[in-house]
């Protein structure tokens, strides 16, 4: 089934994308391509290299703690 994953975090739409959903393995492509995506966002606004290397190791994380995952049918 196609779904919208979104994720917020208060308020604000941090990504979404549309996903074929069928079961668990499918579901955690999903969220692992989201979770990609969000880093390369990230990565493409550092303005130098060494505020890339400050935050390579935990921003998405952190970006996400707290946020709201939530899925629609398109």
């Amino acid at each position: 089934m196609k779904v919208t994953l979104r994720i917020a975090k208060k308020e604000t739409l941090l990504y979404a994308g549309i996903y074929d959903v069928a079961d668990a393995d499918s579901f955690g492509r999903a969220c692992a391509d989201a979770w990609s995506k969000l880093r390369q966002k990230q990565l493409a606004q550092e303005t130098s290299i060494g505020a890339l290397m400050e935050h390579l190791d935990g921003n998405v994380l952190e970006q996400l703690s707290g946020a709201q995952l939530s899925l629609e049918k398109p």
